[in-house]
């Protein structure tokens, strides 16, 4: 009997077992997957990344273009809060870490710090403090849903090692890099890309090079000896294609309406240098058209004052007085590339270290380098205008009084040539870029209304008030003094 009933035991342990089994399997749902090769969240997590930080938002803070419909807040630097969207991208960026070490997969570990260290870069320089060292721990073996916020210094230090710790895994990877849209899986490539950005970072820093634990400058000039960086003509960036969403962000996009016009400081910049990119980044008014001007006519050109109420954009307007982004960017499926960080980019951020003394290099070559890269990079993406941007426009205009190097007599003015050449470079392109770099240098300079102040940051968001209370208002009184969560407080890296 006694047989019997464990017998039956047995029986009805393996029913329960079995029946298990079959629950977990109907209960899984096959949409879902649990896990998944690297390879796949790589593509997502590019993708995003390489668009993450574009738009137009930027361009009217940067006084590129102007709003004649109402007031634009980024023009008139009104703005408050910004979001933590961004965290949600590197969720995935995780997600692809995490399947990376499950495979052992190095190369995609490599990427995923490189990913990590762009999006905490342009968040810390967003904010300031910010949840760094806790962050992204909300799925982990000790759940953490409340981050705390590490200071913007050790941010800044944390990106650096990252960075550093992607070019060393990648110096032992030989290996094609599946799923990567940007260089077809060329390790080589990626270590170029990780090592610019590196560059960046640092030029990024240079109000810091007191902090002697940080030895930005030298680790500048390390990098620049022993390191592979971008060679002519070479950047990380997104080719669109005229294929369901996989075309140019603002093809066809609303947001370029009657109201959107261009800013005339950005247009006289480029008019007073007799700089053709004017004519691939803007219309001519329409009066210019009217009388019958030539595209290469740098008159027929005019924007609207950012500084000024919308409403008198809106007069010069309907007087026919007021260029229009050029229709390419709306109208173009494919358009140009979007580059996170290039030779063009690169080039620049060299010679201002040059002028700095941080490198042995002579900072005229490199300026030219970075200014004949980015007509390059117009002359091969906009076919039906690129005679205007050719080798010979590119050495014409490097011999124009206002952008020849050798005219520039002092290192304040070297520097100011650089940045202005890497701020056109922006149009379009490289997200806040500009800003930050007015925010460190002060050029080139934005024209605003007497009284109003460039902002050094945004505010947090309302979410991380209400979800995150105690480790926010921290980091406030910290960094501003107690409820000082404002706009015009300036952070760590630019005092």
């Amino acid at each position: 009997m006694r047989k019997l009933i464990n017998i039956c035991l047995m029986v009805s342990c393996l029913i329960a077992v079995s029946c298990k089994k079959e629950l977990e399997t109907l209960n899984t749902d096959p949409n879902r997957p649990q896990e998944t090769h690297p390879q796949l969240l790589l593509t997502k997590v590019e993708w995003t990344a390489f668009q993450e930080f574009g738009g137009t938002g930027p361009l009217y803070a940067n006084k590129m273009l102007v709003q004649s419909d109402g007031e634009n807040l980024e023009q008139y630097y009104k703005w408050n809060r910004a979001s933590f969207d961004s965290f949600n991208n590197l969720r995935v960026v995780t997600k692809m870490d995490e399947e990376a070490a499950k495979l052992n997969l190095k190369a995609y570990r490599a990427l995923a710090k490189f990913f990590r260290a762009y999006y905490f870069y342009n968040l810390t320089l967003t904010f300031g403090d910010i949840p760094y060292s806790e962050a992204l721990k909300a799925e982990s073996s000790t759940p953490i849903f409340t981050p705390v916020y590490d200071t913007q210094k050790e941010v800044f230090k944390g990106i650096l090692t990252e960075l550093s710790e992607a070019n060393t895994i990648l110096k032992s990877e030989n290996t094609i890099i599946q799923g990567d849209i940007i260089f077809a899986g060329s390790v080589s490539n990626w270590r170029k890309a990780v090592n610019a950005l590196r560059l960046k970072v640092l030029l990024t820093l240079s109000k810091k090079t007191a902090e002697a634990d940080l030895n930005i400058s030298s680790q500048f000039a390390d990098i620049y000896a022993s390191e592979l960086l971008f060679a002519k003509d070479e950047s990380a960036k997104l080719v669109f294609l005229n294929q369901q969403n996989n075309r140019y962000p603002e093809f066809n996009s609303s947001s370029f309406g009657s109201g959107m016009y261009m800013d005339m400081t950005f247009v006289e910049r480029l008019k007073e240098r007799e700089d053709p990119r004017l004519f691939l980044f803007c219309t001519q008014t329409r009066l210019g058209k009217e009388a019958g001007k030539s595209i290469s006519d740098f008159s027929s050109y005019e924007g609207g004052d950012p500084a000024a109420p919308y409403a008198e954009t809106n007069v010069k307007a309907v007087a026919g007085r007021v260029s229009k982004v050029h229709e390419r960017y709306y109208s173009d499926p494919v358009n140009e590339p979007r580059v996170l960080i290039g030779y063009a980019e690169q080039q620049l951020i060299l010679a201002e270290a040059a002028v700095r003394g941080w490198i042995a290099a002579d900072a005229k070559t490199l300026y030219e380098s970075g200014v004949k890269a980015n007509f390059k990079f117009y002359e091969l993406n906009v076919a039906s205008l690129s005679s205007h941007v050719n080798e010979i426009a590119a050495t014409n205009y490097l011999n124009k009084p206002l952008n020849n190097f050798a005219n520039a007599l002092n290192s304040d003015q070297k520097i100011e040539l650089i940045i202005t050449q890497k701020y056109f470079q922006t149009y379009f392109q490289n997200g806040w870029t500009a800003f930050f770099s007015n925010l460190r240098t002060g050029y080139p300079s934005f024209r605003r209304a007497p009284g109003v102040n460039l902002p050094f940051r945004w505010i947090y968001p309302q979410a991380e008030y209400n979800n995150n209370t105690v480790n926010v208002n921290k980091a406030i009184s910290n960094q501003f003094g107690a409820n000082n969560d404002q706009i015009n407080q300036p952070t760590w890296w630019i005092k």
